[in-house]
């Protein structure tokens, strides 16, 4: 027969005393700070929040991960429409206390959330471990040379690409007009004056001049409707350089679309407004430019944006398949809009241009859901006979993709 030994009852005092002290230790040591990740996350809140002090947008955060479930909290930063128009009686609640001004969805993981959330409780404090050493003043003082060094140089490359288009188109039309002058002299003298008496002359030039005259019909014509370069002015001055580069709000903040939908969405007034209810004016503009977005909310008027990037009727592209399923950044096909104040079309956005890109460009096959259906290639990725998989080995050079 076996005996157990069980413990008198002073050891099972002394093994509960000590598992309610290491409990009560963990709960009160201080909240840790958190990534240098949650903190860039965490920009695209502080747009219309503050973590102490006066209301912006929307209430302080403060305190929220006390007030508010975790759970809840994951599901109304991901998408707050959808939970308000679930009936969820805190939410509308949140919504009509903040003269029911949207918050746009953010495309984040649970994780991300997580991590955010921590970052709130924490005070907005990083870990020190994350820390990078502040430079000297010697430093410091050559970085920003450096960086204004990159600005100018991002510029005048700007202004020499349009340079050379207008250089190039003038020199087009140089060599058209020439060849067309070349060609009736040569048609007069061959029928009228004949001053050339070898044929053969006539032949050539006329040949030599028709095909000058294809080669430009057909670059011209080629480039119908593509705009690289185009600038237009905009009814009024906003500065991406300001919004996406200083003020670092995420690309996706203003065009929500670009998601889930075929467009990116130019943004409404009242997205605008988000922030310009308390932002009146801007350090580089006074208040004339803020002013009028303060009217046309106040009118009712849509502002009417210019848009830049423009496709022909006949091609279909898709901003959810690219940004979403395919993982692209922004400055793939828009450049590094961070950097401009007046955003320019960079890239001439061709047929040639696009397959090229499908060509080299390596998609998130494995785990991604938007390609389940590629049975096939998924076999095929796994038994290592793919080692990549690029956009055109799922379609991306077939012309019905685009032109159906």
């Amino acid at each position: 027969m076996m005996i157990i030994n069980l413990p008198s009852s002073r050891q099972m005092k002394r093994v509960i005393t000590w598992v309610l002290f290491i409990g009560l230790a963990t709960l009160l040591q201080p909240v840790s700070a958190q990534t240098p990740e949650a903190e860039k996350n965490f920009q695209q809140c502080k747009v219309c929040h503050n973590l102490e002090g006066p209301k912006l947008i929307g209430p302080n955060l403060s305190g929220i991960t006390e007030r508010r479930e975790q759970d809840w909290l994951i599901r109304f930063i991901r998408n707050s429409q959808e939970v308000i128009q679930s009936g969820d009686p805190i939410a509308v609640q949140v919504y009509e206390e903040n003269n029911k001004i949207p918050m746009p969805p953010h495309n984040l993981t649970d994780e991300q959330i997580i991590d955010i959330l921590m970052y709130i409780k924490s005070g907005g404090k990083v870990d020190p471990k994350y820390a990078v050493a502040e430079p000297a003043n010697d430093e410091l003082k050559a970085q920003e040379a450096l960086a204004a060094q990159m600005e100018a140089e991002q510029e005048a490359r700007e202004e020499r690409l349009i340079g050379i288009e207008r250089d190039a188109n003038r020199n087009f039309g140089t060599t058209f007009f020439i060849t067309i002058i070349i060609l009736i002299v040569v048609l007069i003298d061959l029928f009228i004056t004949k001053v050339i008496k070898a044929k053969f002359v006539h032949s050539t030039l006329i040949l030599v001049g028709l095909f000058i005259i294809g080669e430009i019909m057909y670059k011209e014509a080629a480039g119908l409707g593509r705009q690289q370069y185009y600038q237009p002015e905009q009814p009024i001055w906003f500065s991406h350089k300001v919004h996406a580069g200083q003020n670092q709000i995420d690309c996706k903040y203003c065009h929500t679309a670009a998601d889930y939908s075929k467009s990116a969405g130019i943004p409404s007034v009242n997205v605008c407004m988000n922030c310009h209810h308390v932002v009146k004016q801007g350090k580089i503009t006074g208040t004339e430019q803020i002013a009028k977005i303060q009217q046309a909310w106040d009118s009712g008027e849509p502002i009417q944006w210019v848009r830049i990037h423009n496709l022909p009727d006949h091609v279909f592209f898709s901003h959810q398949q690219h940004v979403n399923s395919g993982k692209l950044d922004c400055a793939e096909c828009h450049g590094e809009v961070n950097t401009m104040h007046e955003v320019m079309q960079v890239k001439d956005l061709s047929m040639g241009w696009c397959l090229d890109c499908h060509r080299k460009t390596e998609v998130q096959f494995a785990d991604n859901a938007f390609f389940t259906t590629y049975e096939k290639m998924h076999e095929q990725f796994k038994n290592g006979e793919v080692k990549k998989v690029t956009a055109d080995m799922l379609g991306g050079g077939d012309c019905m993709k685009c032109h159906y």
